[in-house]
């Protein structure tokens, strides 16, 4: 734990610069994080065009609606995020007005409205366009820093990387060994990070042994 916390437990969310905390304005930048993590591209290039989203000011839904198709477009590419620029840039403003007109771009009211059920929750993300279950799991693991209804939110990957580098791959056991919610969201960025390199759980597990 303490080899994995040190080494790999940032959030993507800390890594974007988003300071999270159970508000409007980062619970909606990290889904943006979120749906650009989704696309088959590396983890970096996403970080990057998110921050690069939110340096042009587009870190609030009604921000992101009134940028035009083009400034997103150039925003993402800015951060490298090429390949799917032009697709995610409309997507985008069209996730901000369904956040706006349904849940007047409070995601707070998205989560009352399933009850704080992370399943219903789950289903109302898949809602907005590029967000599948690969997106709602990416934001679940990062909320349950602030929103503790949610937590445990540990997916597959998460499990995974537990297995790979020797912890439980039971949820509730592997939440037990967490401290906090906001541990919790670092244990998971961290071993979803192991789950995808075998060097790399081999280096917590060597690093530990010592």
């Amino acid at each position: 734990m303490d080899v994995l916390l040190d080494r790999y437990g940032r959030t993507f969310a800390s890594e974007a610069g988003i300071k999270l905390a159970d508000q409007p304005r980062p619970l909606y930048q990290l889904l943006v994080l979120s749906t650009l993590l989704s696309a088959r591209i590396s983890g970096d290039v996403a970080v990057a065009a998110a921050r690069e989203l939110f340096a042009a000011g587009y870190s609030t839904p009604k921000a992101m609606r009134e940028a035009t198709w083009q400034d997103r477009v150039d925003a993402l590419g800015r951060g490298h995020y090429r390949r799917y620029d032009e697709r995610t840039a409309t997507m985008l403003g069209q996730g901000a007005e369904l956040l706006l007109d349904r849940w007047r771009g409070d995601l707070r009211r998205l989560r009352d409205e399933a009850g704080g059920d992370p399943r219903g929750i789950a289903g109302l993300l898949t809602e907005f366009p590029g967000i599948g279950s690969t997106g709602a799991d990416i934001f679940l693991r990062e909320v349950q820093a602030v929103w503790s209804q949610v937590a445990p939110h540990l997916d597959k990957k998460v499990l995974d990387g537990a297995a790979n580098v020797g912890l439980p791959r039971q949820e509730r056991s592997l939440a037990r060994l967490a401290r906090s919610g906001d541990e919790l969201a670092r244990l998971s960025a961290a071993l979803v990070r192991v789950s995808r390199s075998k060097r790399t759980a081999e280096e917590v597990k060597s690093a530990a042994a010592r």
